[in-house]
């Protein structure tokens, strides 16, 4: 439990509104085990929430204008909810607008609020510090004016307030965020949003992140060039193979039979992407058998995919990854998030992770002049009220 963030928050919202909250929401970031760029090419993702979080405080401020401190910023904004919601200069009070937006383009009713909010998840490093905004937005909204929202349509609205910023990014961020549990995986189907749990046992090893502490501004362009590059691959596939809806119903017997119809960088999107909804399907039995050594060497050739093939990797992400190879305590390392930096995923024996963090950290600060910065996760619950005692 993040007691010192939850305090804080409340200590905020009282000084700066002369009011307790009413309600309090957490809503966590996320990881994702495998399964990268895979959730808006209709395959199988493996994400889970984290125990960090962003920690909201609301309440109704009984007019027509919300409040919104963005305590870690130290910034904040008001919104009319009478007037028509456009796009801000300011970047983070998009995923606000945009979750306003949302519940009133669907209809739902309410009124002017008071919200702080903090957040321990790590800004930019591909924990999806965003996803969590916006979800745990639309929950605090939700419970403080009674509106009955499924948990997958809160998913769906943050991920359309998402694309109205700007990034078009699939459904798994927000799916995770929200439906979370703790010790557990979700399988999610980014078809039909079908989903189930897996034990997340990791046995002899450590969930460990590596940071790079770097992010190159490639990020949001570039992320859109790999949609309309894998939307081209398939409308190519499709045209030589009627029966084919969609990646997952092609193997790469497919693809390769029709490699000379595909710009180069066109076939390399698709042939990862149709390698890599396998890989999750083979971590999912490797979980479930309790074989990690197994799951670590499909970390391995997912990061190989994503730096080769789909190029969504970098210099410092490849350094981390090719070092941590080398050493027998890592069983698995690969780039998570959209790339361009952000973090690594690592699966570090039990007893040596801070011989290995040690010798990165110093490694990579050689090689680059940079901090590596290290976060030890455990997989938590999804957005969640959370029962203050004043």
């Amino acid at each position: 439990m993040n007691d010192i963030l939850i305090k804080k928050t409340i200590a905020v919202f009282q000084e700066t509104f002369g009011t307790s909250p009413e309600k309090m929401v957490l809503s966590p970031g996320r990881i994702n085990i495998i399964g990268e760029h895979i959730d808006y090419n209709d395959g199988y993702v493996l994400p889970a929430a984290i125990d960090k979080i962003i920690c909201f405080a609301f309440a109704k401020n009984n007019s027509k204008k919300s409040r919104i401190l963005a305590l870690d910023l130290n910034e904040e904004f008001e919104v009319d909810l009478t007037q028509p919601i456009s796009l801000s200069n300011v970047v983070w009070t998009n995923y606000i607008l945009g979750v306003i937006k949302q519940l009133q383009d669907n209809g739902l009713l309410f009124g002017g609020f008071d919200c702080v909010f903090s957040s321990d998840i790590p800004v930019g490093s591909g924990l999806s510090s965003s996803a969590a905004l916006e979800c745990g937005t639309i929950f605090g909204i939700a419970a403080l004016f009674n509106l009955s929202i499924p948990k997958v349509d809160i998913a769906l609205m943050g991920q359309k307030a998402e694309h109205w910023v700007g990034i078009n990014c699939g459904i798994m961020d927000q799916f995770s965020s929200v439906m979370g549990q703790e010790n557990k995986v979700i399988k999610i189907d980014c078809k039909t949003l079908d989903y189930e749990y897996h034990d997340a046992n990791f046995n002899d090893y450590s969930l460990i992140l590596f940071d790079s502490n770097v992010k190159h501004s490639l990020m949001t362009s570039a992320y859109n060039e790999r949609r309309e590059q894998c939307d081209e691959g398939l409308a190519i596939i499709k045209s030589n193979f009627p029966e084919i809806t969609s990646f997952r119903d092609c193997n790469e017997s497919h693809v390769l039979s029709i490699k000379e119809e595909m710009a180069p960088n066109v076939f390399d999107r698709c042939y990862y992407v149709i390698k890599e909804i396998h890989r999750v399907a083979l971590a999912c039995k490797a979980l479930d058998n309790g074989d990690i050594k197994t799951l670590g060497k499909l970390l391995f050739e997912t990061h190989e995919g994503l730096s080769k093939e789909y190029l969504v990797s970098c210099q410092e992400l490849d350094f981390i990854v090719d070092t941590l190879k080398q050493e027998k305590a890592v069983i698995g390392s690969r780039m998570m998030g959209g790339g361009f930096g952000g973090c690594t995923i690592n699966l570090i024996k039990k007893g040596e992770e801070e011989a290995i963090k040690a010798k990165l950290t110093q490694m990579y600060k050689e090689a680059f002049d940079i901090e590596l910065k290290i976060y030890d996760v455990k997989i938590g619950n999804g957005t969640s009220l959370y029962e203050p005692v004043f």
